[in-house]
């Protein structure tokens, strides 16, 4: 099966200093050849350390911002080669929603003005239709149709998310970018918005990006994982087959810095050593042997390709190094725990619209 959204070589570039001509003299690498696909119906979650070049992917995909290099493929189209006319029309089908709700959403505008703008924008609805249709992506993402006529500063941060989440689904997309979508919630209110997240989904077929720094919630939501350092991708896999057996040094790393709610589990963590590179001058090599516990002469001299079919990594000593079977032990308590959190709140997305998300 074709791949919904297919990703090779992206690169981008950022200018960080010129010349006293105007010549470009230092860049920040923020994306160096990131390749990935997302299926129909499927999420791929995106993740890594700040500055690694999440969200510059997720933008360059939805081409908000151009890249250097590269190729994005959506249903078998090169969305490079759109002209301004074919990129407007593909904004209907891949749509992203943003980290702070309160930031991306217009204060000016009431949720009626908010949702109504991209039914008019791209005519998909008839005027004398869209405060029906309004009134439908209010239900659909568990808020009452009488909250249309308030704005934005009147709603709590998980109300606030559930609107973009309705701004989002308005144009009726096959994709959606979620970047950081709950990280700035509550715990409680964060399990409501993945469970709608995951319903939204099983309903309508929808395809996600879920961009994040938070393994838990990735480990609950994605179905396949690209881990990122850098700028590039160093491991990809199945969700259950990377946290069960992740195989780069910073894929284990980033796992067993995730919080464990049990003080008896046994736990151990892989502290890294030294300062995280820059962007700005990334070291030759492998980018990670710099921190890498596991580095050989290699390491700092070739750049290893990312290898694999199905769980790809891009590590000269992979399948050398030790198991990892105690990062993430059974007894951890960490994914019992996340479940029971996620089946706590499975089936409040009813309640909420009665008032239990309402009060904020």
């Amino acid at each position: 099966m074709t791949a919904l959204l297919e990703v090779k070589g992206l690169k981008k570039h950022f200018v960080a200093g010129r010349s006293l001509f105007g010549t470009p003299t230092a860049f920040v690498r923020a994306v160096d050849g990131v390749s990935f696909s997302v299926e129909r119906g499927k999420t791929l979650g995106l993740v890594g350390e700040s500055g690694c070049g999440k969200s510059t992917v997720s933008r360059l995909v939805l081409r908000l911002i151009e890249p250097d290099a590269g190729s994005i493929r959506f249903e078998g189209r090169d969305l490079l080669a759109l002209d301004t006319n074919e990129l407007r029309r593909f904004r209907r089908e891949a749509q992203i929603i943003f980290q702070d709700p309160y930031a991306s959403l217009n204060p000016r505008m009431t949720v009626s003005q908010i949702l109504t703008e991209p039914l008019a924008l791209h005519d998909l609805v008839p005027a004398p239709r869209r405060r029906e249709r309004v009134e439908e992506l209010l239900r659909l993402v568990g808020l009452e149709p009488r909250f249309a006529r308030r704005y934005p500063h009147e709603f709590s941060g998980g109300q606030r998310q559930r609107i973009a989440i309705a701004r989002a689904l308005a144009v009726e997309p096959k994709l959606i970018i979620c970047d950081e979508p709950v990280s700035a919630l509550d715990v409680s209110i964060r399990s409501q918005i993945l469970n709608l997240l995951r319903d939204l989904q099983d309903r309508l077929g929808l395809a996600y990006i879920f961009v994040s720094h938070d393994l838990a919630v990735v480990k609950h939501i994605a179905d396949r994982v690209a881990v990122m350092n850098l700028g590039e991708i160093v491991e990809t896999a199945e969700t259950e087959a990377l946290f069960a057996a992740p195989r780069h040094p910073y894929s284990r790393a980033l796992l067993s810095a995730i919080p464990v709610p049990n003080p008896r589990a046994r736990h151990n963590h892989s502290l890294l050593q030294g300062e995280m590179p820059s962007a700005l001058n990334p070291p030759p090599g492998c980018r990670f042997h710099t921190r890498c516990p596991y580095v050989i002469e290699r390491c700092r001299i070739e750049r290893p390709p990312l290898l694999g079919d199905g769980h790809a990594t891009a590590c000269h000593r992979v399948g050398e190094l030790p198991p990892a079977d105690l990062i993430l032990s059974a007894d951890s308590g960490f994914s019992p725990a996340l479940e029971k959190l996620v089946a706590a709140f499975k089936g409040t997305e009813a309640a909420a619209a009665s008032g239990v998300d309402q009060a904020g």
